[in-house]
């Protein structure tokens, strides 16, 4: 790690984080939190891979539906309109709409083929923005001045790694330009997670291995065709399995890679210099045990 100890990162004039952890745990507020100081550059994973590696697919996706419509179709190919999605850092929906949820398309599906390819495309475009941040690092110095930097991951990050692999690529770029914060939730933050979710379901990337075995699991659990799938219902249910598949992967990030810091202290870092202290703090406990 390029910080070893609390000392180092109160020390350091150039600090750099990588946030990781479940969605919904405070990794957008502290980023931008860090970013209303005028010191720390921002980077979005999530935004990266709309504008970037997923722009294109995004928008042909939306004239693909806007063609079904004759009206739209016709001033869409006279010209008359232009289509394209509208991502901004505080509007990410975009990316999760073009993930779709797996189901029957009379109630909002896509084909479960259509989902994972989808899905791989993900994957591939979230590795890719993992694997430019430290250009975005060099960039936010370099061009723009910026003292520090803080990268913003996706929930997914755990998904494409390997953290038992010393030589894992993603890992090893990532901790050789910044320290990787697990932001940890408890038991009651998942619970919340869940109650928020089943108010309002969004889609989410998975593990190929996951996603098959879920899926053949709500199949067989429900006595359902993969046509006949409610697609809500199905990322109900899959929701709360996803999380209990992805905390040990933090976890195995966190002990491997960086350091861990608990969401509810998060919560109650109000200020940049309150939340550097938590770092240092987290970096001093694992010095302390190693």
């Amino acid at each position: 790690m390029i910080y070893h100890t609390g000392d180092d990162w109160r020390g350091c004039t150039a600090r750099r984080l990588i946030l990781f952890g479940m969605s919904g745990l405070g990794k957008t507020h502290v980023s931008n939190m860090l970013r209303a100081t005028g010191q720390w550059y921002h980077y979005s994973i999530d935004y990266r891979i709309g504008t970037r590696y997923l722009g294109e697919a995004i928008d042909d996706n939306l004239k693909k539906v806007a063609m079904r419509e004759p009206f739209l179709r016709d001033q869409f190919l006279s010209d008359s309109i232009y289509i394209k999605s509208n991502i901004t850092f505080d509007n990410l929906a975009p990316v999760s709409h073009f993930l779709g949820k797996p189901g029957d398309p009379a109630k909002g599906g896509i084909p479960i083929e259509e989902f994972r390819r989808r899905q791989a495309l993900f994957r591939e475009a979230e590795v890719a923005a993992l694997l430019d941040t430290g250009h975005f690092i060099d960039r936010a110095e370099e061009l723009y001045g910026y003292p520090h930097f803080v990268c913003d991951t996706g929930g997914s990050i755990c998904e494409w790694v390997a953290p038992e692999d010393p030589a894992d690529p993603v890992l090893t770029a990532l901790s050789a330009r910044a320290l990787l914060v697990w932001i940890k939730g408890s038991e009651a933050h998942t619970e919340e997670l869940v109650r928020r979710f089943d108010r309002a379901p969004k889609p989410m990337a998975y593990q190929p291995e996951f996603l098959d075995a879920i899926w053949n699991e709500y199949l067989a659990q429900k006595g359902v065709a993969g046509t006949a799938v409610d697609p809500d219902d199905f990322i109900r249910y899959t929701y709360a399995r996803a999380l209990a598949h992805r905390q040990p992967r933090y976890r195995a990030m966190a002990d491997g890679w960086g350091v861990t810091i608990r969401a509810e202290d998060v919560a109650a870092a109000t200020t940049p210099e309150a939340f550097c202290d938590l770092v240092a703090c987290a970096l001093d406990t694992r010095a302390a045990s190693s």
